[in-house]
This record gives structure tokens, sequence and C-alpha cells, in this order.
């Protein structure tokens, strides 16, 4: 009987779950069609077909299954940002496309728009897998050496997004790092080390920036100066978001209340900066309703972690969390100023083929690991390795 609660609980979670990415990416139907962004909003209702198909998919075989080939897939992801690299350097537009001077994304089929993918959205889901699936054996964290491999399977993926570039995708690797780390139990002056690093590599990663990447963080620093230059120039977008931001009032505005609404003065509104758009027109109200669906969906995703004795699905879970969360908080912050403007997509709601696909499939493996809970009635200690049940 007690099992059967528990299970009905679980159960509950990934009910709540789903529900809660579904309001989510009806509220970005619902604004992407609002932005102006007609044609946009019909491609995200294919879009959305692909991510159901995939979060299906991921679930007709058993996550630790996924996890004996993570490192194949993780390789795979790695060949694929190679790729784009390569396309970009050798000029193959055929292949991969600029888009406002950057190459994330390769052609499925040669020069087709709707065939486009984003292998560095790939690339955080197999890293996590490959990560979690590294970190379930004990002595690949309680030592320092251990950590070494780690940090390596880290800064490969960083290293070739940025070149792309692709800033805002390489802000979300080391949160997750460290997350796992802490979660499988790591000792906690080995993760002040990796944070040390980590800072102490930021001058590296500004030096290899892109010049209008360089200037998007100064962006961040002067957000009030009175110059023109920045106010109509670089910093135009940023100073557009917050006015949005600023101005929706409790209930939001309409096309008849806001000229916001009506002349649409702010440039990616429909992917980038969609949570400023949400804001104006929904208002406090709106914002509100958006964060306790995110929380509803991270709150879950914890709790399956924190149910689950196999390291590997533990480790899982709270890697997708993490990814989720990380993604979530510098969107909103970068639309309000507290973070650099990067090309970072809000979760679900944003425009965007592989983005929304990625985070379905994110949420499959989220369901994956609660359905495969071991049958047990209580926890057990953080143990090494279980076969497949």
């Amino acid at each position: 009987m007690l099992e059967r609660i528990i299970y009905g609980r679980m159960g509950g979670l990934r009910l709540v779950m789903m529900l809660a990415v579904g309001a989510l990416v009806l509220i970005g139907l619902m604004t992407i069609r609002d932005s102006g962004h007609l044609a946009e909003s019909n491609r995200q209702m294919i879009f959305l077909g692909v991510g159901l198909a995939t979060f299906a998919a991921v679930n007709l075989v058993h996550y630790r299954w996924l996890g004996q080939i993570s490192y194949f897939l993780f390789g795979l992801t790695l060949v694929l940002l190679v790729l784009v690299l390569v396309g970009k350097y050798l000029g193959i537009r055929e292949l991969v496309p600029a888009i406002r001077g950057a190459c994330r994304w390769i052609y499925v089929i040669p020069t087709v728009d709707a065939s486009r993918v984003q292998p560095s959205e790939l690339a955080k889901l197999t890293y996590i897998a490959a990560l979690a699936w590294y970190l379930r054996q004990r002595s690949h964290y309680r030592n320092l050496s251990g950590l070494i491999a780690p940090f390596a399977l880290t800064m490969l993926p960083m290293a070739l997004i940025l070149l792309e570039p692709d800033l805002g995708t390489v802000m979300l690797f080391l949160p997750v790092l460290f997350a796992m780390l802490f979660v499988a139990g790591a000792r906690v002056k080995h993760l002040l080390t990796i944070i040390l690093v980590g800072l102490g590599m930021c001058p590296l990663f500004y030096l290899k920036m892109e010049p209008y990447q360089r200037e998007r963080i100064e962006v961040l620093l002067r957000q009030n100066d009175d110059n023109p230059y920045w106010l109509r120039g670089p910093g135009y977008q940023l100073r557009q978001s917050k006015i949005y931001i600023a101005t929706g009032g409790v209930a939001g505005k309409t096309e008849e209340t806001s000229t916001f609404v009506k002349y649409r003065p702010l440039p990616d509104r429909h992917n980038d900066f969609i949570f400023a758009l949400i804001s104006h027109q929904w208002g406090l109200v709106g914002v509100i309703l958006l964060l306790i669906l995110y929380g509803l969906v991270l709150t879950a995703a914890v709790e399956i972690a924190s149910t689950q004795v196999d390291p590997f699905g533990r480790l899982l879970a709270i890697g997708i969390a993490t990814l989720l969360a990380a993604q979530m908080f510098i969107n909103v912050g970068m639309t309000m100023g507290i973070m650099p403007v990067t090309g970072m997509t809000l979760p679900f709601v944003s425009y965007g083929g592989s983005g929304l696909v990625s985070n379905f499939i994110a949420v499959g493996l989220l369901f994956n690991v609660a359905r495969h809970r071991p049958h047990r009635l209580a926890r057990h200690a953080f143990e090494f390795d279980i076969p497949l049940q």
C-alpha cells in the first residue's frame, strides 16, 4: 500500500510537470502570434509536433541504456559542432548558414531553412548524460585528479560552441557541472577549486569572444549611460526591453492602450526577448504565472532526482533541472539588465525548433527516470551502480 502511494505521488508529479510544460508552450505560441510573427507561430506548431515525437521516443527505452551509449552520443554531437566550425571557416553556406554573423546551425537538407538543426542544443543534453554516466562511480569525483576528466569533458563543448560564437549556451555548462558534482558528493574544497579555475578562465573566454559579444558585456555595465551611441546603438535592445517590462503594469497592455504593442519597437521579441513582451502584454500577473509554471517544472525535476537511488538517474535528473533553471534565469536576467545580452531562449516559450525539441527531450528523460525508479520502500545510500530492473 505504501509503495502504491509513493508511485502515485510520482505519477502526480509527472502529470503536474506535463501540464506546466503544456501551459508554457501555449503561452509561447500565443505570444509569438501576438508579436506579429504569424509564420513563426505556425512553424512553432510543427516544431511542437516534432518535440512531442522525440519525447515519446526517449521513453521507449530504459534511461540506463541511453547512459550506456552516452559517450557515443556525446562524441556524435561534438562531431556536429566541428562540422559547424568547418562550414563556418570554409564558407560552406550550403551546409552552415551565417545568421547575424553567427554560425550555429547546420542544414539537414542543404539550404532548406526548415531543416536547420542547432547542434549545441543537443550537445547540452548529451553532455549531461555523459557526465552523469562518468560520475556514477565514486572514484571519479572523490579525489581531485578524478575531476580532471569532468572538467575536460566540460571545456571541450564550451570551446567549440564559443567559436561559433554562442556565448549564451556556453554559460550553461559550468552551473550544470557544479550542480552534478555537488549532488554526486564531490568534496567542497574540490568544488571551490573548480569555481576558482572557472573564474580564472573568464579572461581567456573574454579574449576569444567576438567584438560584438564584448560589446554586449560592456552594454550591461553601461546600460544607464546617457550617451546617444549606447542608447540608439548597442544598448537599444536592452533599453527597449526594460521599458517593455516596466510599463506592463499589473494586468498588461493591449494594442489600444500601448503604442509598444502596436508598433513593436523591440527586436527579437518572439525569441530571446519574449519575456519582455509577456511582461508588457500580460503584466505582473502574467509574469507571476510564468514563474509559477517554471517553479512547478523544476520542483518536479528535483523531486524526481531526490527519490531516485540510482546514481546515474539521479545525476541525469539534477543535470537537466539545473540546465532548465540556468537557462530560465539567464534569459529573464538579460531582459532585465542583470545578465549580459546573449542568444539565450526562454525554455518552452521562445521561438525556435532546436530549442523546443531539446527541451522536450529533456522532459522525456525526466519522465524516463521517474518511471524506472527501483521498486523499494526505503531510499538506499547513493550506490555505485544498479543493474536494469
